[in-house]
């Protein structure tokens, strides 16, 4: 929302953008492991669009540009520094969170993109926090951020895991319409009063693609290491220090 409010108040024109390295604290992360850790960093991105260009196919290009820089870093990484494998796919493959839930339906939402991602490499998984038919919700999603009929994760098979392994969360932003209508499903009408709110309602904000990129989850990804904590210095419990001390994973 800082980065759309920031496109409107500099007058960036439709097809100029900012990048901000985001660093950032969440003290309140319940779930810290090999890839949580309460210090976040990101290259966050946000770029100016015309209202016409809110499609599918805008949402799979700018996917297709990122995904074409992560390989060419990958690449100049294992020109750089020996022994580094490049676990990049050639190709990303586009699909939906319905598409995955008819294909696993008996699976949680986790389980399904470990399965798929054990077989397809590289996914852009679509529309996340929408209503499946299950009535389930593959993953949250804010009402009043991604449109979620236009939004995805950028995911990676990870062999040292074996896991599925999130680079980039990233979507169109919600216009005056599809703000309206998420917002009524997520039962907070009352966001409406607020400033952010009342400025996109009347059209004063700039429709916008964006997301963001998990700069130490990339820097993991590219040097094949087993925890986070091997390439960001942040706080770790006693418990989970002796661990990986025991197998040998040193932590920053």
């Amino acid at each position: 929302k800082w980065k759309r409010h920031t496109l409107a108040r500099f007058g960036f024109n439709e097809g100029e953008g900012l990048v901000v390295n985001m660093k950032a604290l969440r003290p309140d992360e319940d779930s810290l492991d090999a890839t949580h850790s309460v210090y976040v960093d990101q290259w966050d991105w946000e770029a100016v669009i015309n209202k016409s260009d809110r499609t599918v196919e805008t949402l799979k290009s700018f996917v297709e540009r990122i995904y074409t820089a992560m390989k060419s870093t990958q690449s100049r990484v294992c020109q750089k520094f020996s022994g580094i494998e490049n676990n990049f796919p050639e190709e990303i493959t586009f699909i939906t969170t319905q598409e995955l839930e008819d294909m696993y339906p008996d699976l949680e939402p986790k389980e399904r993109e470990n399965k798929l991602l054990r077989e397809k490499k590289a996914v852009f998984l679509m529309q996340i926090g929408k209503e499946l038919k299950s009535g389930q919700r593959h993953d949250g999603r804010a009402p009043d951020y991604d449109d979620w009929e236009l939004n995805g994760d950028i995911l990676v098979y990870y062999p040292v895991l074996d896991m599925a392994y999130e680079l980039s969360s990233m979507g169109i932003r919600v216009d005056e319409d599809s703000l309206l209508s998420q917002i009524k499903i997520a039962g907070c009408e009352d966001r409406l009063e607020l400033d952010f709110h009342k400025k996109l309602l009347n059209k004063e904000l700039p429709y916008t693609i964006g997301g963001g990129i998990g700069q130490s989850r990339l820097c993991m990804y590219m040097l094949g290491k087993a925890h986070i904590g091997e390439v960001q210095a942040s706080v770790w419990p006693d418990d989970m220090r002796k661990t990986c001390e025991e197998k040998g994973i040193k932590l920053l």
